[in-house]
């Protein structure tokens, strides 16, 4: 498409009814239908819709979420930044998993993140402490380092021993809700690096080979149960804070996968469907380093995908 129709195209429809997701997958063989979907990638619709909708061919919320479990929810909450900004995970999308793990019987849904920015401005200005208490959820803080213990990674290369949020440690269940964004050291924030928002001591990770300390934290024991990828705004430059409007497009899309590395993979790809945006899978190191680890499967024509537009 040439770039006159494409911006006149965008102008038209909308960066949703542009962007396709074609390159993620080619379409499911009728012998996958009745194998378990690894991924669903939804697009075109608001986040609560899109969430029901890719939250069905993955079995509901209830096949990751029991009655009497007590639920964390880790939403990337970096940043003192309004939700238009892209810095963090939608605060709409937050409130409804909140309400939908309630909905399944969850005893209680717990919702932090060790932030970059003031965690109370982060919380608040995000519109995401409004959203989860709204909807019957809790905020934890996580600015302390008395909220962090001890936790062993033999799998790690780089990452051997960190200190991770007791939340994560004490609850039944968690789940991360990335934002996809760019960002200047990691190249791409997603639900791999979203991780690092549980644990205290981030400069580790900056100063002894970033993209494979980021691997080796997924190889936390406690892994998230569904990763849920925020891709409704997303930040295509200047990450991971972003400079203004300027560095965000409206994608309207979910992607949503109990493998880590798929949804980063996945996110990725469609992440390079961006105008502008040209970001090789040899520059985000992490997601091949999670790979040969074993943490989860970055081929993408070896998974039953899902793909639904609204």
């Amino acid at each position: 498409m040439k770039h006159y129709n494409f911006l006149r195209a965008i102008a038209l429809v909308g960066m949703a009814g542009v962007l396709s997701w074609q390159p993620i997958a080619k379409a499911a063989a009728a012998d996958d239908a009745a194998k378990p979907v690894d991924l669903v990638a939804v697009m075109g619709g608001e986040p609560k819709g899109m969430l029901l909708k890719a939250l069905e061919p993955l079995g509901g919320i209830g096949n990751f979420v029991k009655k009497g479990q007590v639920v964390v929810l880790k939403p990337n909450i970096g940043w003192d930044k309004t939700p238009e900004l892209a810095a963090n995970a939608n605060p709409d999308l937050v409130g409804a998993l909140v309400a939908l793990c309630l909905q399944a019987g969850a005893k209680e849904v717990q919702v932090f993140d060790h932030t970059c920015d003031d965690w109370n401005k982060c919380y608040n200005n995000s519109g995401i402490r409004k959203a989860v208490e709204a909807a019957g959820g809790k905020m934890l803080p996580g600015n302390d380092k008395s909220y962090y213990k001890k936790v062993d990674l033999p799998q790690g290369v780089k990452l051997k021993t960190t200190l991770i949020h007791e939340a994560i440690l004490n609850c039944d269940v968690w789940i991360n809700i990335p934002v996809l964004k760019h960002h200047g050291g990691a190249k791409l924030s997603c639900a791999m690096k979203n991780l690092m928002g549980i644990v205290w001591d981030r400069q580790y990770f900056h100063v002894h080979d970033l993209q494979q300390c980021i691997a080796d934290l997924c190889s936390l024991e406690k892994k998230p149960v569904l990763n849920v990828v925020d891709a409704y705004r997303a930040m295509k430059a200047n990450g991971p804070q972003g400079r203004n409007q300027n560095d965000v497009v409206t994608l309207k899309t979910l992607i949503v996968s109990p493998d880590i590395v798929a949804a980063d993979a996945a996110a990725l790809t469609f992440f390079n469907q961006i105008p502008s945006v040209n970001l090789p899978e040899s520059e985000v190191g992490h997601i091949y380093n999670a790979h040969q680890l074993q943490l989860g499967n970055k081929n993408l024509k070896d998974l039953n995908i899902k793909r639904i537009k609204m």
